[in-house]
């Protein structure tokens, strides 16, 4: 069988990561996993000299003469079809609102205007990948989320992202759904973490990272913050796996690294309320977001 190549992309708002897939394997290419961390607010050139070079690295370490396509997994607001940015307001890619990013590739890597450049939510970029790695989830049909800085959610059935109709919220997205007295992503997401634990115990941390270490410490109170987590995300996601008939939850993304503290509340809600959903927690959630991202290559 004759082997094809593409460049897979994972972009956050802090690091870049590059990898040449095998398209017909959905496989990383030995040695070409090529990742840098930046600052995604400086200008755009600067930004895009930056990502010029980890994937000419990556291409390089992957001694891959040939691809066929870029594909490349990016946070929201983004116009996904048209390759348009449209972040603004959070702290990330400032100069890059309402840029189209797709000519800005083709632009920097010289590419013809025929090379196939797409663009992925990053949640379901993670989904797809998480279905992807394992042939027996595209029978399936999979829910899966990604907790980090926001909430982001994917809806995947036989392999395809649902993002409309009666199964699924709007978009297929879940951060900005009413709970509470707000959204949410106020209460699952790193910022939630950090206002539960300065509502406990008066202190303002910076990130979840700072949580997660008083947690694995004994601190009672990081602990007591990770559990009402877990109670808060089984109450947000409990109506749509219903919805949606999930087969299997799957739960990606850095906060996914705080699972021992979180996801046994999380299993004991979602068994309480009668559901028989398959709960995982992902081990690569960069890798599958790479294969996510580089299945986008078969529809073309």
């Amino acid at each position: 069988m004759n082997k094809e190549y593409a460049v897979g992309l994972d972009i956050g708002g802090t690091h870049i990561t590059a990898a040449i897939i095998d398209i017909i394997g959905m496989k990383v290419v030995d040695f070409s996993l090529h990742k840098e961390s930046f600052d995604s607010n400086l200008p755009v050139e600067e930004v895009m000299t930056i990502w010029e070079k980890v994937i000419r690295t990556s291409i390089k370490k992957s001694k891959v003469e040939n691809t066929t396509g870029l594909a490349i997994c990016m946070p929201g607001p983004f116009d996904y079809t048209n390759g348009v940015c449209w972040i603004k307001g959070q702290s990330k890619y400032e100069h890059f609102y309402g840029l189209n990013v797709r000519d800005l590739f083709q632009d920097k890597l010289n590419l013809s205007s025929d090379f196939p450049v797409l663009f992925e939510n990053d949640a379901v970029c993670f989904g797809k990948g998480e279905v992807f790695k394992d042939a027996n989830n595209l029978s399936k049909k999979v829910m899966a989320i990604t907790l980090g800085t926001g909430l982001g959610a994917c809806f995947i059935d036989k392999g395809k992202s649902i993002s409309t109709g009666n199964s699924v919220p709007k978009e297929g997205e879940i951060y900005d759904l009413p709970y509470k007295h707000g959204i949410a992503e106020d209460y699952v997401s790193a910022r939630g973490l950090i206002s539960s634990y300065f509502a406990l115990s008066g202190k303002k941390l910076n990130n979840g990272l700072e949580i997660f270490n008083l947690a694995k410490a004994g601190d009672e109170m990081a602990i007591k913050v990770f559990g009402k987590m877990g109670e808060d995300l089984a109450a947000i996601v409990l109506p749509w796996l219903e919805n949606f008939s999930a087969d299997s939850f799957i739960i990606g993304g850095k906060i996914a690294n705080a699972s021992e503290f979180f996801l046994p509340v999380f299993i004991q809600k979602i068994k309480e309320a009668g559901s028989n959903v398959t709960v995982s927690v992902s081990t690569d959630n960069e890798i599958a977001a790479l294969l996510g991202a580089t299945s986008l290559l078969y529809t073309v």
